[in-house]
């Protein structure tokens, strides 16, 4: 079975830049059992009042972001293959937890989606949907809307939760691609990873008053949201990897983490 996983995408040019979250990426499909049949992205930059699916048939590349970014970006495209099936199954499951949600049509792949999918799958011939988030409602929310999909995994869909590790955009202008990381960023990292390891659910759910520098780091609650997609999704009982430690510009932390349920490794050895 797949795990489920959450990835930081950082900044848009990641995509061009040759640092070593980007060089992850590009193995990252390696660390995974096998190809997954579909995609499903709950990115940072898709955040709504209630959840949403995405049901395009084909998907159109969204470059949501300023023109300050390299020309380059605004001509790459990711237009992978949507899953408008998988869409009405995911928007069931949803409302089956209590969540009502609905789906859209209409709507392509933010660069949360496609920029880090255009490095682990650059084919860009896997099926790919996202649901939104909703950075109104927390962590407990999104723990309970990645619960909600964890079936899906038995289906050989990748959940993937797409946001920062850290992420404070005042602290990161002007910052230089190789500053070094602040003291500020790595206690922050430090405890995130110690009480994943642990399990130390309650204490992440409440991490904007638990973690040392929690609003410092994240002023606004939406690119640590999608950790908790990723974390629900392995199901009750989660068993953490950390897949991947770096920092961008200093202040972005670009970890990436790998999550299971306890019971995936007991069907395993049953099998």
């Amino acid at each position: 079975m797949l795990p489920s996983i959450f990835i930081s995408h950082g900044a848009p040019t990641l995509a061009l830049e040759d640092v070593p979250a980007r060089r992850f990426l590009r193995e990252a499909a390696s660390h995974l059992p096998e190809r997954p049949t579909v995609i499903l992205v709950a990115s940072a930059h898709w955040g709504t009042r209630t959840p949403v699916v995405s049901a395009m048939a084909r998907n159109t590349t969204i470059h949501d972001f300023g023109q300050m970014f390299p020309r380059a970006l605004f001509e790459m495209r990711y237009d992978a293959p949507g899953a408008p099936g998988l869409a009405e199954r995911a928007a069931d499951l949803l409302a089956g937890a209590g969540l009502a949600s609905r789906m859209d049509d209409r709507r392509g792949l933010d660069h949360g989606a496609w920029v880090p999918l255009s490095q682990m799958y650059p084919g860009a011939d896997i099926p790919v949907l996202q649901v939104s988030i909703q950075p109104h409602l927390g962590p407990a929310h999104h723990l309970d809307l990645g619960r909600a999909l964890a079936p899906l995994r038995k289906e050989g869909v990748l959940i993937i939760g797409s946001g920062s590790f850290t992420h404070n955009l005042e602290e990161f202008f002007g910052q230089a691609a190789d500053a070094p990381e602040p003291d500020w960023v790595a206690a922050f990292a430090d405890w995130v990873d110690d009480a994943l390891r642990e399990g130390r659910l309650p204490d992440l759910l409440g991490y904007r008053y638990q973690a040392p520098f929690a609003v410092r780091n994240h002023p606004t609650d939406e690119h640590l949201l999608p950790l908790y997609v990723a974390l629900g999704a392995a199901g009750m009982a989660p068993r953490t990897e950390r897949l991947h430690r770096s920092a961008s510009y200093g202040v972005l932390r670009m970890d990436a983490y790998a999550f299971t349920d306890e019971s995936d490794a007991a069907t395993a050895q049953a099998a």
